[in-house]
């Protein structure tokens, strides 16, 4: 029996390695998954080119946390999961053949889905955005930044009832949200005449729901111009390259609530997590479109870089395994 894997081990900024590696073991309560695959996050850019607290070498398959695959081994005390069943999992070091999860931050994939990716981490993450963005029929909601995240959160809102208006650079970007319900579309390229548009779409109020989904300083700028009084911005891209500022004497001025739509809590998140298979095995989402780009684990590095520059078309990366 084989005991060892092979896994991508970042040796430096920008640098990985595909080492061959002991195959983990599950230990109380875990499961061994031997991975189909593993989205690619944009939250991996900014640690992959190194930053000021990075320490290196990484662990093996470290920053993939997006995977899906089959059962191969159980710890003792699993009951509900069993060798051979497919699963999308909650796990951290997934750009490798094998990863472990515990048990109970892994669900079993309907036979819906034979056959498909199933990057279940990311839909589940939009999910939750998408609950505690709160949004209701007959709101207009401003999406700023369309890509894996943003097109998802066009189609919830779209299907809530929301008038949907996608803010992105890229017109591919903007075809890609009109395809997911956007009602109106508008290119990121000028703060004034963002401001302008969409204040003429919505008759000088703003909006009632602003999601802000890059994660930089100017896109948390803008929402905060676009939302309405008393409305609700919500902050979905992750901002993980250094502090902000915000100009608080707008915010309080509009009365606005501000929401960080990142959740913590494992509950929180798992529900995320089934709530996105569910869809998904249902119809009710279709993602297929927006897995433009796949990789194997040795062009691992190419696949951060495409996620970082995204060539025009790029959507989201997956890493497959054969």
């Amino acid at each position: 029996m084989n005991t060892t894997m092979r896994a991508a081990v970042l040796d430096a900024p920008a640098t990985i390695r595909i080492a061959e590696v002991g195959k983990p073991e599950p230990g109380l309560g875990e499961l061994r998954i031997r991975l189909e695959g593993c989205g690619v996050c944009a939250s991996n850019v900014e640690p992959w080119e190194g930053q000021p607290w990075s320490s290196f070498p990484g662990e093996p398959g470290g920053m993939g946390h997006e995977s899906w695959g089959m059962v191969d081994a159980v710890g003792e005390g699993v009951e509900e999961l069993a060798i051979g069943d497919r699963v999308a999992a909650l796990s951290g070091r997934s750009y490798a053949e094998y990863d472990i999860a515990r048990a109970d931050m892994a669900v079993k994939l309907p036979r819906e889905l034979a056959g498909q990716p199933v990057p279940g981490e990311p839909i589940g993450c939009a999910m939750n955005i998408f609950r505690r963005s709160d949004v209701r029929a007959g709101q207009t909601v401003a999406i700023v930044g369309i890509g894996f995240l943003g097109a998802i959160l066009c189609r919830l809102a779209t299907d809530a009832g929301a008038r949907v208006v996608a803010i992105s650079r890229r017109e591919s970007s903007l075809a890609l949200a009109r395809s997911y319900g956007a009602a109106e579309t508008v290119p990121m390229h000028d703060h004034g005449a963002i401001i302008g548009r969409v204040m003429e779409l919505t008759e000088g109020r703003g909006c009632e729901r602003v999601i802000e989904a890059v994660g930089k300083q100017w896109p948390l700028d803008l929402g905060g111009e676009l939302v309405a009084e008393g409305g609700r911005l919500v902050i979905a891209g992750y901002h993980q390259d250094g502090p902000r500022q915000v100009s608080m004497q707008m915010w309080n001025w509009k009365g606005i609530d501000v929401v960080n739509a990142h959740e913590r809590d494992p509950a929180v998140q798992m529900r995320g997590l089934r709530e996105a298979i569910g869809a998904v095995s249902s119809g009710r989402l279709d993602p297929a479109a927006l897995y433009t780009h796949r990789y194997p684990l040795e062009r691992l590095g190419e696949a951060l870089a495409a996620t970082r520059d995204k060539p025009d078309g790029f959507v989201k990366a997956l890493v497959l395994f054969p």
